[in-house]
């Protein structure tokens, strides 16, 4: 059978974008002879449509949209993912649907057996899991059809506390029982750079434990938070990885079930380079499913803010991202010449607008109430609101979206200011810890210098006072990453992270940080999800508690 995996990026309530993009490759590839197309999970609306899927003109829409693409499906077939009334008297309202098209109208459908709920995923809350199982027969093939997590019920575990076998029943069991020729997965994994290599390992264990090949279908593209990274494989029969299709791309694999011909992989590229390509992608979608252009953000000469404009221009252009400079009594000349100079790389516009007039007039307002108090953080984050204030004015002014530049590290333990450094419409760099910041920097100089050297070998500093280090208030990045990642990403227990070498009462202290800093990240900006443990969505604490 002449297959194809079409991995397109897709945006959410869409209905006639997403449809008119299905259409398109349906008849492009009805010229290359191909038997069946697959398409990603809920391809039709888009992943995840969260509370939306609760409105029933939404899900009528979906509907129109499935008839429509079903009608170019002659002399063809589809596997499209959409969202399905559940007919049964008792359950959920809908099903997570992969809908069989043929001779121009819908043929099957089968649902979606495993709903995850855990981390960024909350299917139970809208889907019915299905329990019956069945085949698509077609030209002479037994084809079983999966969806996304069907395949994972058993799934390596990020830390000790938690199982590898998360569900009770299997479907690939069940479906094995029917004896099918091949499988097909409709999907939409997002990307996480620690955890890139367990989706693979899932597909070829089970295409080993069940002697099957499996036709993987990912989405690519982002969805606000999350990244999509595409890479959609065809694995044979004996776990062998065959066909591997590009990550952070659309792109369309052709192959013919009983003749593969030649391997045909992607090149391998380290974790730091997958984060960057990520980030571009995640800024590039935001923006234009948003509906808008321009970025703007403060270069401060620091590194955050360094990797953030040069990732903002990748993702949409020189000429769509403008900076302001916004230097106080405390910011090195050093800094500001780093930033000017960083700019000029880019050939980007920037405004240099000095505030230290402005938290002069703060201050002297404030003085009356304030004395005979000690200058402390209060001032400090003075001149960061200040600087949002200015920042906030460009983005109503001239409509641009303006990019928050706060670090995992920093956002982790409160090293920010509400209503200052911390606004934004987008964190980019919210889910990349300070170490990879800089690795992220090396990379981006890799042919020639873009990012200043100055900005990337001086010590990390805020500026608010004179000569401020991070490691003031903080730990070394090297020892700090290292605790936040066994904290956050492992779920390790203070005693176990201190069992690496570090002072207990240090890491109790970072620890505390965490927890008492909820009530930040809880008004923050969204974040890009690069990681298996993003701040958002997929970390739900609670903003009070005695832990």
């Amino acid at each position: 059978m002449k297959v194809a995996l079409a991995q397109l990026n897709y945006t959410i309530g869409d209905f006639e974008g997403n449809a008119s993009k299905i259409i398109a490759e349906i008849n492009r590839l009805k010229q290359e002879d191909v038997d069946l197309v697959v398409f990603s999970e809920l391809s039709v609306c888009g992943y995840y449509p969260h509370d939306l899927l609760e409105k029933k003109e939404f899900i009528a829409k979906a509907d129109d949209a499935v008839a429509e693409i079903a009608k170019h499906c002659h002399g063809i077939a589809a596997l499209v993912g959409a969202p399905r009334i559940n007919q049964h008297e008792r359950g959920k309202t809908l099903f997570n649907a992969a809908l069989f098209l043929a001779d121009g109208e819908i043929k099957s459908s089968h649902n979606k057996t495993l709903l995850p709920t855990y981390d960024i995923f909350d299917e139970y809350r809208h889907f019915e899991p299905n329990r019956e199982f069945s085949l698509v027969e077609y030209k002479g093939e037994k084809i079983a059809v999966t969806i996304c997590e069907d395949l994972w019920d058993e799934q390596p575990t990020a830390n000790e506390f938690g199982k590898d076998k998360l569900y009770s029943i299997s479907p690939m069991e069940e479906l094995a029982k029917l004896n099918p020729d091949f499988v097909v997965n409709l999907s939409a994994s997002p990307f996480s750079y620690n955890q890139e290599g367990w989706r693979k390992n899932v597909l070829i264990t089970k295409a080993k434990k069940y002697g099957l090949p499996i036709l993987y279908c990912n989405q690519v593209g982002a969805q606000t938070e999350l990244v999509f990274d595409g890479g959609s494989v065809y694995i044979d029969a004996t776990g062998e990885i065959v066909k591997e299709l590009k990550y952070f791309e659309e792109d369309c694999l052709v192959l013919d079930t009983t003749a593969l011909g030649e391997k045909e992989l992607q090149p391998k590229v380290d974790y730091i380079e997958k984060i960057h390509d990520a980030l571009v992608l995640g800024i590039r979608d935001y923006f234009k499913k948003m509906g808008f252009k321009q970025a703007t953000l403060g270069l401060s000469g620091g590194i955050d803010s360094a990797v953030t404009v040069v990732l903002a221009v990748r993702a949409l252009g020189a000429e769509n991202v403008r900076v302001l400079l916004m230097p106080s009594k405390y910011s090195s000349d050093h800094s500001v010449n780093d930033a000017r100079e960083l700019a000029e790389n880019l050939g980007i516009r920037y405004d240099v607008v000095n505030i230290q007039s402005a938290v002069d007039q703060f201050e002297t307002a404030l003085a009356p109430l304030f004395e005979g108090c000690s200058p402390d953080v209060t001032e400090e984050n003075i001149q960061a609101r200040a600087r949002g204030i200015y920042m906030m004015a460009i983005s109503n002014k001239f409509g641009h979206i303006l990019l928050n530049t706060t670090n995992k590290s920093e956002c982790a333990v409160g090293y920010g200011t509400l209503y200052g450094d911390m606004n934004g419409g987008l964190a980019v760099l919210g889910d990349v810890y300070k170490l990879d910041v800089f690795k992220l920097s090396r990379f981006m100089n890799k042919d020639g210098e873009v990012i200043p050297e100055n900005t990337i070998v001086k010590p990390p500093s805020a500026e608010l006072r004179p000569d401020q280090k991070d490691t003031d208030s903080l730990p070394e990045y090297e020892d700090l990453d290292t605790m936040l990642f066994n904290y956050i990403e492992l779920n390790k227990s203070p005693k176990e992270i201190a069992a690496l070498g570090y002072d207990e009462a240090v890491v109790r202290r970072v620890i505390r940080m965490v927890n008492t800093n909820e009530y930040k990240r809880f008004q923050a900006a969204p974040i890009l999800r690069v990681s298996s443990k993003a701040f958002g969505f997929g970390r739900k604490m609670p903003l009070v508690a005695r832990y």
